[in-house]
């Protein structure tokens, strides 16, 4: 016998809710693609610096978005099901699933508020490392000019910070983008510094904003699951 009143209410609202859930594990494994293709961070994070590669902490946190995409995706299928079918195995499975994914969103969202400012940093300091490079005499046997131009050309910006970019004129026509006359440089130019800080940052704020959504969604979720399973479990023995 199905369950009445109330608790059938609470069952189409789960699977409501659950509908949502996988909607947004599509939408999270979506945009973690498009993070993971995205031109900007692409061009930047695999470059090479001699034996260095960029550093890759940016892309740990997107292949960790593409693996929580796609299980929400599967659990939220599973809290339809279960819903439907209004099977307690299926409800205690789905509960115990999002207990572990919230988890793991929590012990994945330290890690980001953790490294959120270590990533620009490392990338920074790779920048400057390659543009110490691109100005020596030697240059011409390394990468560095090929690294620092394709930072310039990507992100529109000229030199480590406002300072070199005001006193060092001489290198701009051959490493920065190419601008009508050097007031226009010194001028619509910004510094990389901080155009590698809005990259990221801005970044991080789409994703925090998905995990914020998610985490809202999953606490309702579980305890919606928990009444209908009880709901279940009364309506059976009557």
């Amino acid at each position: 016998m199905g369950v009445e009143g109330c608790t059938k209410c609470i069952k189409y609202l789960l699977f409501v809710f659950n509908f949502i859930f996988w909607l947004a594990g599509g939408i999270i494994l979506g945009v973690a693609l498009w993070l993971r293709h995205d031109s900007q961070t692409t061009n930047i994070l695999y470059l090479q610096l001699g034996d260095k590669q960029a550093p890759n902490t940016f892309y740990v946190g997107i292949y960790i978005l593409i693996a929580v995409g796609a299980v929400m995706m599967f659990v939220g299928f599973l809290g339809c099901y279960g819903a439907i079918q209004e099977s307690q195995c299926l409800l205690g499975t789905f509960f115990t699933c999002l207990v572990i994914l919230f988890a793991c969103e929590v012990a994945a969202g330290i890690w980001g508020f953790v490294n959120k400012d270590q990533i620009a940093k490392d990338v920074k300091q790779f920048y400057d490392q390659a543009f110490q490079q691109a100005l020596m005499a030697e240059s011409e046997s390394n990468n560095g000019k090929a690294v620092v131009k394709t930072f310039h050309e990507t992100l529109d910006c000229c030199g480590p910070d406002n300072t070199i970019r005001t006193f060092t004129p001489l290198w701009r026509d051959d490493l920065c983008p190419k601008k009508d006359s050097i007031l226009e440089t010194i001028v619509e130019t910004s510094n990389c510094h901080r155009k590698i800080d809005e990259l990221f940052s801005g970044k991080l704020y789409l994703i925090g904003i998905a995990a914020i959504v998610v985490a809202v969604i999953m606490i309702f979720e579980m305890i919606l699951s928990m009444v209908l399973c009880c709901g279940i479990r009364n309506s059976s023995v009557y």
